[in-house]
């Protein structure tokens, strides 16, 4: 794809769209953590793409070797001041980025949607920066969660997989579904090991920030749609991958 992209204005939010939501931060990043600790290595941590470092914090308890990589230098600054020396941040895009060894655990959290080239991110993942025995968590917005399934059925979205203006704005460049992700991933010649999804979701993000402003959502019921993703996983908020190294990439047939 050939434009010049400024990763800092695509991190601000719009006049009807924010780039992150309280929903993201204290539902979908808990819920995250949770479907990934059963599948940690011990080790080392890299995450690519660690905005402004909120999500960088829940996986310090589990790892002392925390490295980030983060394309906005905006995102960085603001992650430093509340990491401190926590964690060592690279400002580089995926693209051109050197690093100096291989990781026991890769995160890749809402990115690969954003990548103009998602195939060559993920075949370097498995190529040059998963160890031996490695791990990568891969996550992406679902393209048929019910929230989005029901803006299609308004006529907000002309189908499921579209890139909304308001995406576009923030640098989204498709939307996932369970079958095209595992596509690229095979494609990149990783391994998929572990397929699910996190968290049943039917409303839209602006209408779980204002639910969770009351008591009308208890602990119990995010609870059971936490649950009733790992049932339903094509119904989910984010669809997830867990995958490991594997040999040569398969040909891109997209």
């Amino acid at each position: 794809m050939n434009r010049e992209r400024d990763y800092n204005v695509e991190l601000e939010d719009t006049d009807d769209h924010k780039y992150a939501y309280s929903f993201d931060f204290d539902v979908m990043h808990p819920f995250m953590i949770r479907s990934f600790e059963p599948f940690f290595n011990k080790g080392s941590l890299l995450e690519l793409g660690s905005f402004k470092g909120d999500f960088t914090k829940k996986f310090l308890p589990y790892f002392e070797d925390v490295t980030c990589v983060e394309a906005s230098d905006i995102a960085i600054s603001e992650a430093k001041q509340k990491l401190g020396g926590k964690v060592e941040f690279v400002h580089s895009r995926f693209e051109n980025l050197s690093l100096p060894k291989r990781y026991d655990n890769i995160v890749l959290t809402h990115v690969l949607e954003h990548l103009d080239d998602p195939v060559l991110v993920l075949k370097r993942i498995n190529d040059e920066w998963l160890a031996e025995g490695g791990r990568l968590f891969l996550v992406c917005p679902n393209a048929n969660a019910p929230s989005r399934q029901i803006a299609v059925k308004m006529g907000l979205i002309p189908h499921n997989t579209a890139v909304t203006p308001a995406e576009a704005e923030h640098g989204h460049c498709r939307t996932y579904t369970m079958d095209t992700l595992e596509r690229d991933a095979m494609a990149a010649g990783l391994n998929v090991i572990h397929r699910s999804g996190i968290f049943f979701k039917a409303l839209a993000n602006f209408q779980w920030d204002r639910l969770l402003q009351t008591d009308i959502i208890s602990k119990e019921y995010m609870e059971g749609c936490y649950k009733l993703g790992q049932q339903y996983p094509d119904l989910c908020s984010s669809i997830f991958l867990m995958c490991g190294r594997g040999g040569n990439a398969i040909s891109d047939c997209r």
